[in-house]
């Protein structure tokens, strides 16, 4: 098992491969919908089939808080408890030093946490993050890391690079001749930190390129630096990274940014804007996203997107999606994120399909004039 690169744009970086699991196939370019508790917001597994999503992406903190690794392990793994049969790869816990930043203190051993859900502590080492990836039986497995916040000092970034290393070498060493990883035969990648920083960014890459067997991912970006700062270190990291390995960029996930990330040699992406924007009543299509709130649709008798495949399009209007919304019905969450993550399942179709014939430099730049907000 491992990732291979098949066609290349010769007008870009952009690249369509696979990645071989031991659950079936991944064709990158990829999104994966985030299920951060073993579901994915509003849509089933049957919902994600059927719309062609191949990989999803759970959370291995919050999994671990609930239900509980007993509770997992007991129901033979996150696939049969959640009855899901295709790829998932479990985030290491790793984001959460960023976005509970108020409720864990780090160390060089690891990171206290105050749970989320009764204020008990836990203490998360990389170790814990590999037992807690392997009893979840994920097909992709993190690397513990360090993601401090856009801004950081350079002290912070040079504390985050090392640990990250050190914590990489130490997830490496507990998973090698574990009998668990070995039967489940998992891809593990490490993770790149150092802010917008080029010399950390090339010393953190350098020292967890020897865990990467078949990607790392890009981590620390997309966390409130400035936009051309963060596409500047994509570049950086197409021209470091081995061309052989899978590129990751980490919680990346507005179809601009994936478009542009793809053009600078991204393979995989994952984020919560298709259904936390959906629960608010924000559609996406190709000619940009879609305020159902709006009064102009209250009698907009048009689907929502005419070319769209999903069953939201093929069958409700505007105007009865603005009605649902009103409502605050549960329907209309199920609805919009069915619809949103159709979209980006089309979108990354259609992104490879555009490479492999050659022609998704020209399109790209025609498709991020029409999806790209004009306030941005």
């Amino acid at each position: 098992m491992g990732f291979t690169v098949e066609s290349e744009d010769t007008a870009s970086s952009a690249r369509v491969g696979h990645l071989v699991t031991s659950r079936g196939e991944i064709p990158t370019p990829a999104f994966m919908p985030i299920g951060t508790y073993g579901a994915v917001k509003t849509l089933s597994p049957r919902d994600l089939k059927e719309i062609g999503a191949d990989v999803i992406l759970g959370n291995t903190y919050h999994l671990y808080l609930r239900p509980g690794m007993d509770v997992i392990k007991d129901a033979g793994g996150l696939h049969k408890f959640m009855a899901w049969e295709s790829p998932i790869l479990t985030d290491s816990g790793g984001f959460q030093i960023f976005s509970l930043a108020e409720l864990r203190k780090i160390s060089d051993d690891g990171v206290i946490f105050t749970s989320i859900l009764d204020g008990s502590e836990h203490f998360l080492t990389p170790e814990l993050s590999m037992e807690i990836q392997l009893t979840l039986g994920t097909d992709i497995i993190m690397a513990f890391d360090e993601c401090p916040p856009g801004g950081s000092d350079d002290a912070t970034l040079r504390g985050a690079v090392k640990r990250t290393e050190n914590w990489a070498d130490r997830c490496y060493k507990f998973l090698q001749g574990n009998k668990g990883f070995e039967e489940l035969g998992p891809h593990f990648f490490p993770i790149v930190q150092g802010g917008v920083d080029e010399e950390l960014r090339k010393q953190s890459a350098e020292t967890v390129l020897p865990f990467a067997q078949s990607g790392i991912a890009i981590g620390g970006l997309a966390v409130g630096e400035e936009k051309e700062a963060m596409f500047e270190t994509v570049v950086l990291m197409n021209n470091i990274l081995p061309r052989d390995k899978l590129r990751y960029l980490m919680g990346v996930g507005k179809p601009e940014d994936i478009i542009n990330a793809v053009l600078r040699g991204i393979d995989l992406f994952d984020c919560v804007i298709p259904t936390r924007n959906a629960r608010n009543g924000q559609f996406f299509t190709w000619d940009g996203k879609l305020n159902i709130h709006n009064s102009q649709f209250n009698k907009d008798f048009s689907p929502i997107s005419e070319n769209c495949s999903c069953y939201t399009c093929g069958t409700f209007t505007r105007a009865y999606l603005r009605h649902l919304f009103k409502l605050n019905d549960v329907l209309a969450l199920h609805l919009a994120s069915l619809h949103n993550v159709t979209f980006y399942i089309e979108l990354m179709d259609t992104i490879r399909q555009k490479i492999e014939k050659g022609t998704f430099a020209p399109w790209a730049k025609d498709t991020l004039l029409a999806v790209s907000p004009s306030d941005d």
